[in-house]
């Protein structure tokens, strides 16, 4: 048995260094075949993710493929999916890396059960967090629930050092059949939108390495002091390497440490950054119903706006509130797949404060539309501005739009860079934005720039009189 092959079926870990359970694959010495299956679960992803999927699969099938292996790709329910590969491979083992969200314990779980009771190996290895969250604890042996003490409860506790790429895996006699990744059509649903969203995209791990290695020469010495302004490219832009895995934290965090080690005086921040992450995925585990509903019941009543079809927020949606802060990270979003996380801030902040709109449809959105989507950042991220989720801060801090901009947009270069209308002539990425678009929208550059659809002193009054009439 010590001979025959095994699956190591990858998900959000598309990397082949700093990755322990291939490692431990390729330590065997027997032949492995790299699978993946696009099952229920990667198929519910929103638009902009599933599009960035698939240039994360075809990245990391030439990555494969150029060490003699190749990518097998699946589709349907996993357990049939990986059932079928054990029959046609003679595989012994299936192998993969932990997931953490309730929907993905849950299937992982039976398939583990169900594989283990047909008598294949199955096992599943840490590799998408610093920390498993079932070994970092309070005093008392709870979970964390404000992150402050969680930082400084992980800040000296040791990570193992990154493993470098297997120098070889080998290859099985023979290849089951596989489907086509283009017979997917992962990215059907961004329409002409993919276009504009892939000439600022670059997939894969090589990817990923470069884009670390600059911001450590270029950027993290700075990042304390300038990582809150979007007119600067002053933050590590990992987000959407680290949400696929295509880069390992435990990389990114020991990155962090060399340049910490040597004085850089962002780094501190930058690892407090890392951990924000870990605490993301700490509550998401402990408290899952994070992903569906108030982290803090007490806010079950609270009287938010739950039409998502309600002008409102179809303009918010659109990057046409008339408050250019606000529309400015939306349009971002639309052309990039990212935006800056001051401006998300801002941008949940005026929806769920100024129109009272309920976080669940911004974060829907958000699912929909951000290639760097990531279950945990994402719900935590909401909750928090919202008011509902882990937040110590009280809960009617309402961020203002012109006092941000005046704060981390000082010239308008961030609002110049992607408000086209009332430019004589629009930079290309704020003009880019009208072909990202569903032309659906009927917007134009030249149409004149909207007032605000809500002002921003009459949201504010309007969002803190609701909070008065509740008990917190």
């Amino acid at each position: 048995m010590s001979e025959a092959p095994m699956i190591f079926w990858f998900r959000r870990d598309l990397r082949l260094s700093d990755h322990v359970g291939l490692s431990e694959a390729a330590r065997t010495g027997r032949p492995i075949f790299p699978v993946f299956i696009q099952d229920e679960l990667s198929e519910s992803l929103g638009a902009a993710p599933k599009w960035r999927l698939g240039q994360g699969l075809e990245a990391f099938s030439a990555s494969l493929h150029a060490r003699g292996s190749r990518l097998i790709l699946r589709r349907g329910n996993a357990l049939e999916a990986l059932r079928a590969l054990v029959a046609e491979t003679g595989a012994s083992a299936v192998w993969w890396t932990r997931a953490y969200d309730p929907q993905a314990i849950q299937r992982d779980a039976e398939i583990k059960a169900a594989l283990r009771e047909a008598g294949v190996d199955a096992r599943s290895f840490a590799g998408h967090l610093l920390f498993e969250p079932w070994t970092v604890s309070t005093k008392t042996g709870g979970y964390f629930r404000v992150y402050s003490p969680m930082r400084r409860a992980v800040r000296d506790r040791e990570v193992p050092e990154p493993q470098p790429a297997p120098t070889h895996l080998r290859a099985p006699s023979r290849w089951p059949k596989s489907d086509a990744l283009s017979d997917w059509s992962l990215g059907a649903k961004m329409r002409r939108g993919a276009a504009i969203i892939a000439a600022h995209a670059s997939a894969g791990e090589q990817a990923a390495q470069d884009r670390l290695a600059h911001f450590v020469a270029e950027g993290i010495h700075n990042y304390k002091e300038l990582r809150d302004r979007p007119d600067l490219d002053a933050t590590s832009n990992l987000s959407e390497y680290l949400s696929l895995g295509e880069i390992g934290p435990r990389q990114v965090w020991h990155a962090g440490l060399r340049a910490r080690e040597e004085g850089q005086g962002g780094a501190e921040t930058f690892l407090k950054e890392l951990v924000w992450r870990e605490f993301a995925y700490h509550l998401m585990y402990h408290t899952p119903h994070l992903l569906t509903g108030n982290w803090k019941p007490d806010w079950d009543s609270f009287p938010w706006r739950t039409d998502p079809e309600h002008p409102h927020v179809l303009a918010w949606q659109r990057g046409v509130t008339g408050i250019p802060f606000v529309d400015a990270g939306m349009r971002q979003m639309y052309v990039t797949g990212r935006m800056h996380n001051r401006v998300r801030m801002i941008v949940a902040s005026y929806l769920t404060k100024h129109l009272m709109t309920h976080w669940k449809i911004g974060m829907n959105w958000f699912a929909d539309c951000l290639t760097d989507w990531d279950p945990a950042a994402n719900a935590m991220g909401w909750q928090w501005v919202a008011g509902s989720g882990p937040d110590a801060a009280p809960y009617f801090r309402v961020f203002n739009p012109e006092t941000q901009q005046a704060k981390f947009d000082p010239d308008g270069r961030y609002i110049e860079r992607w408000i086209a209308e009332g430019q004589a002539n629009p930079t290309g990425t704020a003009a880019s934005y009208f072909q990202a678009i569903p032309s659906s929208w009927n917007l134009s550059p030249n149409t004149p720039y909207r007032d605000p659809i809500v002002g921003l002193a009459e949201g504010r009054e309007i969002a803190l009189s609701a909070y008065k009439c509740r008990d917190f």
